[in-house]
């Protein structure tokens, strides 16, 4: 395997921006502003360099790196502790159901909520990959090497994790829901306050954004029709945190509708089967194509590789032993490709 996820360094910044500008706007985590994102590195480097203490609100940076070229390919981010500096919103979408005794009916208006519950939170999310890479399972790589780093630094991280979806935007780059909505009161496009709320935080929602249930009758159908659905280009990521155990409990991004999906820590699929072990022997075997990554905060990666059981330990593939750096009577976790 020519790939493997390692921290975040300075020198990733240009290819961090690169990417971001791939985006297509909608993706908060990965903004095209260089000061923004060099910010993001700034705070990662603090995460890994703090090697104990409490839980707190932290952000991890990983990158995909091909370890022939050296190429930068894709990326991901892990926040440990969400809405401890700035208030983390979400929608949830509610019901509230009256009876007219003279009309003899019974009336039920879906309804959206302000709300702050998913507070204190694990995240997962900034995930990207090249659209060159998009084939051979390089996405499950990024995706799933969080939850092994999760995995491997269990006290870092809260026992709820999230992840917020991206959602529906259209040809032109706007959000229905935004447009429906948000944008209402904000004076502002959905790119803009996108930006804004990438480089700045959501402050700006606390100030501005009506504190009252929005009934989604009185929402254009558009808006209503994005309520809680992932972006196209999305629906893949989804079925894999459904996969994982994440589950869609009703609350959607603020910005553009998306659907925010749940799960507790110690549930997700990859943490809970993710198995220690010691490296007995290094060898190509029959075993199966497992994710293997070794290595505490800054030193931490993660690939594929045929793992099997051995005397002693296990037995890992050789390109899989040299893409991690590893030796004979080293540490790995592993878990099963699926």
């Amino acid at each position: 395997m020519t790939f493997r996820i390692r921290a975040a360094r300075d020198s990733d910044l240009p290819h961090l921006y690169e990417m971001a500008k791939l985006t297509g706007g909608g993706f908060t985590n990965l903004p095209p502003d260089r000061k923004a994102l060099t910010a993001k590195l700034e705070r990662s480097h603090a995460a890994f360099a703090r090697t104990s203490g409490p839980v707190a609100d932290e952000l991890f940076v990983l990158i995909l790196e091909n370890t022939v070229t050296g190429e930068v390919r894709g990326t991901c981010q892990i926040f440990t502790l969400v809405g401890q500096t700035h208030p983390f919103y979400s929608y949830r979408i509610g019901t509230l159901t009256q009876h007219s005794r003279e009309l003899g009916r019974t009336f039920r208006a879906e309804m959206l909520g302000l709300t702050t519950d998913l507070e204190g939170s694990s995240e997962v999310g900034g995930l990207f990959l090249h659209p060159g890479e998009r084939a051979g399972g390089l996405g499950l790589l990024l995706a799933r090497s969080r939850y092994l780093f999760i995995r491997a630094h269990r006290d870092r991280f809260a026992d709820r994790i999230l992840a917020e979806l991206r959602g529906v935007i259209d040809e032109a780059g706007g959000s229905p829901f935004w447009d429906g909505l948000a944008g209402r009161f904000f004076g502002m496009n959905f790119q803009d306050a996108d930006q804004f709320n990438a480089i700045h935080g959501h402050q700006f929602i606390a100030d501005l954004m009506p504190k009252h249930p929005i009934y989604t009758a009185m929402l254009s159908e558009g808006a209503r029709a994005a309520i809680g659905l992932p972006h196209p280009s999305g629906r893949a990521a989804m079925r894999m945190l459904e996969n994982e155990g994440f589950s869609f409990e009703n609350y959607v991004d603020i910005f553009d509708g998306g659907p925010s999906m749940t799960a507790k820590t110690d549930q997700v699929r990859t943490i809970r089967d993710a198995r220690a072990a010691t490296i007995a022997h290094i060898a190509d075997n029959d075993g199966p194509e497992s994710l293997v990554a070794t290595g505490q905060l800054a030193a931490f990666r993660c690939t594929f590789g045929a793992v099997r059981d051995g005397d002693g330990g296990v037995i890992v593939s050789g390109d899989c032993a040299q893409g991690l750096n590893v030796a004979t009577g080293n540490t790995i976790l592993h878990v099963g490709r699926i």
